[in-house]
């Protein structure tokens, strides 16, 4: 099987555009720099529109894809990081399910998978390109016309071949992480960014962020509770310290770990441990959960869409109870937001008078998450090479064994078993309500974005004391994970 996957895709690899690897050491300071300049071609790009839409003012239909695509509408990211996102998800799940057998040990097959994702992501870049022409992201196509749907296509297709080669420069070591986890976590920031101090006037009268309205509250001698509560989709002091606490929780969990003992076998003197997370799977359920739902939510509103509710009985009936969408009152985010039936259940409460205002839906939410959650985590860990099974190999193939146990993978495995499961259930427990309380309290962004920009900031934060540790004790690169 792996040899015709990769005969398959051998044809285009080669006619890809690629960036080399660095053939020298690049210092902490060049990957710095090289990080920056990436960061800034990709706010520069979601800055640009793109020539020839016609925009619907009123709804933006990927409006709930938009945080984990890190994309924005109707400029040359419109398309985000989705492509390199499913090309990988596809890839990763062919080699974890055994569909495809590739040697990762084998330099060839390495790099032939790694030319196979790419090749994957422009193939799903081309695909969505037409699927939005065809659905009208951008426009009737009558009025856009052949001429503008094709100039329309080839934007999204070089927007697309640039942001794959913009997360190889960082992934083959130019840079810092990789560009996905960096364009997500901006998106994010941005969104915090803006929801604390911007100075557009919101319906109450105050501007729309947090400090800003903060200090124009002082300054009018208004009462505060106008600053600590305020209508969802405007930056209040309540989601301003929300977002901080649920930083510094999370932080926290990503820095709790279980921890089993190991040593060398034949060497008694050498010791080590192998740390296993709490959030052993980290922020990965509530991303998997959070496309899923996007997903639906993107469905029905092609089946409902904002004239939904406003039917009668028969066929109508049915696809009402599929969802009731409605534009918010504000009209600020431009989505559709289900108001009841079954795809309303999926939809978090955004604020406290939300969930005061429907608490059963509050906890039908909260439960239906915790269960996504869950079992999503327990699929990802079975396909993605981090199962009891998958670790016992890695700890057996470094040539280390647990203290007092013979040297068997099946022990190994019996004694992992122990944690993993436990682990991945709390992880997606854990997970679940933190979103939920991040959305519950009116966070500067959506408890899912918040999740996954603060997994990524902690990584990115170990990864630069690596790179500090590395510059100091050059001898210490290997055992840091860094050559």
């Amino acid at each position: 099987m792996a040899g015709r996957f990769i005969k398959f895709f051998a044809p285009f690899v080669r006619i890809m555009p690629e960036v080399k690897q660095p053939q020298r050491e690049v210092t902490f300071k060049q990957k710095f720099i090289a990080t920056a300049i990436v960061l800034v071609l990709y706010i520069i790009m979601s800055n640009i529109p793109l020539y020839g839409i016609v925009l619907n003012e009123a709804t933006d239909s990927m409006y709930w894809l938009r945080v984990i695509l890190a994309s924005q509408r109707g400029t040359l990211t419109e398309l985000g990081i989705g492509p390199i996102v499913t090309a990988g998800l596809i890839m990763q799940l062919l080699l974890g399910s055994k569909l495809i057998n590739v040697d990762m040990s084998d330099p060839y097959d390495r790099s032939m998978f790694s030319g196979s994702q790419k090749v994957m992501g422009m193939f799903m870049t081309i695909f969505q390109g037409i699927m939005y022409l065809i659905g009208g992201q951008f426009g009737n196509l009558a009025d856009i016309g052949l001429v503008g749907a094709v100039l329309i296509f080839l934007q999204l297709v070089f927007a697309g071949m640039v942001i794959i080669l913009l997360d190889e420069v960082l992934q083959k070591g130019w840079g810092l992480g990789s560009g996905v986890s960096l364009f997500i976590a901006t998106g994010v920031a941005g969104q915090i960014f803006w929801n604390s101090f911007s100075f557009i006037t919101g319906s109450d009268g105050l501007a729309r962020g947090a400090v800003i309205a903060l200090i124009q509250a002082l300054v009018e001698g208004r009462p505060l509770s106008d600053v600590f509560v305020r209508p969802a989709q405007m930056g209040s002091m309540v989601g301003l310290i929300t977002t901080i606490v649920i930083f510094v929780i999370v932080v926290w969990f990503e820095s709790t770990k279980v921890e089993i003992p190991l040593q060398y076998a034949g060497y008694r003197g050498f010791k080590g441990k192998y740390p296993m997370k709490l959030l052993y799977v980290s922020t990965i359920p509530i991303i998997l959960v959070q496309a899923l739902n996007a997903n639906f939510l993107f469905i029905g509103q092609l089946i409902a869409g904002p004239a939904s509710g406003l039917r009668g009985r028969g066929f109508d009936f049915w696809i009402n109870l599929i969802g009731i969408f409605q534009i918010p009152e504000n009209g600020a985010t431009g989505q559709l937001i289900p108001v009841s039936g079954l795809l309303y259940l999926i939809t978090p409460p955004l604020g406290l008078a939300s969930v005061l205002g429907d608490p059963l839906h509050a906890v039908l939410y909260l439960f239906i998450n915790i269960l996504f959650c869950v079992g999503l985590g327990r699929v990802w860990v079975s396909v993605s090479g981090i199962a009891p099974k998958d670790i016992a190999r890695q700890i057996l193939d470094s040539g280390m064994q647990v203290p007092g146990f013979r040297r068997s993978e099946k022990i190994i495995e019996r004694i992992l078993k122990r944690y993993i499961p436990t682990l991945v259930v709390l992880n997606g427990i854990i997970i679940a309500m933190l979103s939920f309380g991040a959305d519950s309290f009116g966070a500067l962004t959506s408890g899912t974005g918040l999740l996954i920009a603060i997994g990524i900031v902690h990584q990115y934060a170990e990864t630069i004391s690596k790179e500090v540790a590395a510059m100091q004790y050059p001898s210490m690169r290997g055992m840091l994970g860094l050559d």
